[in-house]
């Protein structure tokens, strides 16, 4: 009676042991998750800010870059139309080559600030694509980073309640 009694308790607390320790890998099992989770999140949130900070230099350097190209057009233009004026005005005198001259140079002029102001704002468009998508990569590297960081420590939290394996083992 009394060796089956000590058995019995035996048995008991093996089979309470092994059930603890199943709801501690439990345990280290759920807390690897919210872990990686976090982390995950995280790294998401990071990416997400550097991408929307991409995206917002970007539309500052493309419109900069249209009022610019925009300013110059309009005063080519004014520059066209001065001169246009004059040569109609040197046409009624009679003077048909100072007219000519005069409607060469006011187009030359508009073209040359055209051309420039097409040219700032192509480079303003570059610059600013090139930050975006710099802060892109950047953003992406970061979150794979948390990722990866997340990933390891629940796959060693997997382990904890794993006696089977030592620690250091994946």
């Amino acid at each position: 009676m009394k060796k089956a009694l000590i058995i019995g308790l035996g048995v008991l607390v093996l089979g309470s042991a092994v059930t603890a320790r199943a709801a501690t890998g439990d345990y280290y099992d759920r807390l690897g998750n919210r872990i990686d989770a976090r982390l995950d999140a995280r790294g998401e949130r990071i990416e997400n800010r550097l991408d929307a900070r991409g995206d917002r230099i970007n539309e500052r350097l493309d419109s900069r870059g249209q009022r610019i190209n925009d300013r110059l057009d309009a005063k080519g233009d004014r520059i066209n139309d001065r001169f246009d004026s004059l040569a109609d005005k040197a046409r009624a005198d009679g003077k048909t080559k100072l007219a000519d001259r005069l409607d060469r140079r006011g187009d030359r002029i508009e073209q040359r600030l055209d051309e420039r102001g097409n040219r700032i704002q192509a480079r303003l468009d570059q610059r600013g694509n090139r930050i975006d998508r710099r802060l892109d990569h950047r953003g992406e590297r970061v979150e794979h980073r948390w990722d990866r960081r997340g990933d390891r420590i629940n796959h060693q939290l997997d382990h904890v309640g794993d006696h089977h394996r030592p620690f250091g083992h994946r």
